[in-house]
């Protein structure tokens, strides 16, 4: 398999969508590893298996009906896999594993067999102390965009996912390209203050738009580079409760057609006056995980 990821929008291919069967039980409180679950495991409203299953699904549907190459993990037993975003990512012809929480590496190994067809000089691993998830990286062109966390209480935050070790790495794995990072809002208690990863509060869409949380970045200047980037008239900015709810973890099959959740009206509204097809699924219940469509996707390959 030849892999091909330059931007988060050119006509989709080939990706890893994620699963939810044998999802595994309800985790406890210690065993969360961001705000939004642990709110609902509080509030006895954390999400069903059979709702996940039905929501990822009909992502799937959707990907065949538009001629995607749907690729899935080897299910594991009581097991979360829903999120293959964090798993690993493409950038050009490499797919680089992600130095992931290590509760988690058993997801990896679910997706071995689909590595395996990737010529093995083009599979990267970082070094340990790197850390990096797919959610933060994203390809643009000539640039590589990294959400990190670049304060000294780094350690602290459990929604601190992608250092600054991983972003210099990155450059020079990369050495033709511009690897810009953000500095990102981190909160272990209040998801409303959390940008868990880079597609929790900007994602590019279409040919030239962008959606953005500006309190996502706890740097404004790096919120307005990015806004001079596409130019404020292209910019869809979200306020903090279109962050919760995750308006920027949208998915884009190609440049003319997205993947949304239904509940977002005023984006999709938005969106279609761009002239952007907006093909809408119900994603509430794995949105209580602080994940959404993108996170549930890994893309191997777009024209």
């Amino acid at each position: 398999m030849k892999l091909n990821i330059k931007n988060e929008t050119s006509p989709l291919k080939s990706v890893i969508l994620g699963v939810a069967e044998s999802n595994g039980s309800q985790p406890s409180l210690d065993e969360a590893y961001d705000p939004k679950s642990i709110k609902h495991i509080k509030a006895g409203t954390y999400p069903q298996e059979e709702d996940m299953v039905e929501e990822i699904e009909s992502v799937a549907r959707i990907l065949q009906r538009h001629k995607v190459d749907v690729l899935r993990p080897q299910i594991i037993a009581d097991y979360n896999q829903i999120f293959a975003r964090d798993i690993g990512f493409v950038i050009e012809d490499k797919f680089i594993y992600a130095n992931i929480l290590p509760d988690r590496e058993k997801e990896i190994k679910a997706i071995e067999f689909i590595l395996d067809k990737i010529d093995a000089d083009c599979k990267i691993k970082l070094p340990e102390h790197c850390h990096i998830e797919g959610g933060d990286v994203m390809p643009h062109g000539d640039y590589i965009f990294i959400g990190t966390y670049r304060g000294e209480d780094y350690p602290d935050f459990i929604t601190a996912r992608t250092n600054v070790e991983a972003v210099e790495e990155l450059q020079k794995l990369f050495p033709n390209k511009k690897v810009k990072s953000f500095n990102l809002r981190k909160s272990n208690i209040d998801p409303k203050a959390n940008a868990l990863h880079l597609d929790c509060c900007f994602q590019p869409v279409g040919d030239k738009y962008a959606i953005i949380h500006k309190n996502g970045f706890l740097e404004e200047e790096e919120y307005n580079w990015l806004v001079n980037l596409y130019g404020a008239e292209n910019v869809f900015d979200i306020d903090a409760q279109e962050m919760y709810d995750m308006n920027s973890n949208i998915f884009s099959i190609s440049e003319q057609i997205v993947i949304s959740d239904q509940h977002f009206k005023r984006l999709n509204e938005w969106l279609s006056s761009k002239g952007i097809q907006v093909e809408t699924v119900n994603y509430r219940e794995i949105a209580k995980q602080e994940g959404l469509l993108r996170c549930s996707t890994l893309p191997l390959v777009r024209a």
